[in-house]
């Protein structure tokens, strides 16, 4: 019976967390989009062109990882996500990688000035860095155990669950 519990709790905190990292994950995508649209306008179309190759893999990124923790809460403690929902998330991963490439070749050839190319270059990165954290190494930790977690080399979750739900149906 206590052990039913603290399962109990344990799936109720653990879905509380990833309402947070869903929610959390959308907001950054409407923030970053907005913040493009409203900055982005006055440029001219290879300017735009070239936020959008900045923005839009990250937007990708970040609402795909959002999605993704809010569906994760049917499963979490209780069960594996489904199988096609695991493929899906394997074909994002690719179309990330393919919008990626295609975004950085349009931020190199549109940016309007030095400083836009340095500040798209920044953006474009961290949707490296998003995607790297979410299918290949977990990157994302407090700041006083950045080091500790990275050197840990963990799996993660999206990553976890993904290959839960191929190996449970092969």
């Amino acid at each position: 019976m206590a052990d039913e519990v603290s399962s109990r709790a344990r799936r109720d905190r653990r879905r509380r967390q990833y309402l947070s990292l869903g929610l959390g994950e959308l907001a950054a995508a409407a923030v970053f989009v907005g913040v493009a649209l409203w900055h982005g306008a006055p440029l001219d179309t290879g300017g735009r062109l070239a936020v959008l190759g900045a923005v839009g893999p990250l937007a990708v990124v970040l609402v795909a990882a959002g999605t993704y923790w809010l569906l994760a809460r049917r499963w979490v403690g209780v069960g594996v996500m489904p199988l096609g929902l695991a493929r899906a998330y394997l074909a994002l991963g690719v179309l990330a990688v393919i919008l990626l490439a295609a975004g950085l070749a349009a931020v190199v050839a549109g940016a309007p000035s030095l400083a836009w190319l340095v500040l798209l270059l920044l953006v474009w990165a961290f949707g490296v860095v998003e995607v790297v954290n979410y299918a290949l190494r977990r990157l994302a930790f407090p700041a006083h155990r950045w080091v500790a977690g990275v050197a840990q080399g963990r799996v993660p979750q999206l990553a976890a669950d993904v290959r839960a739900a191929l190996v449970a149906r092969s």
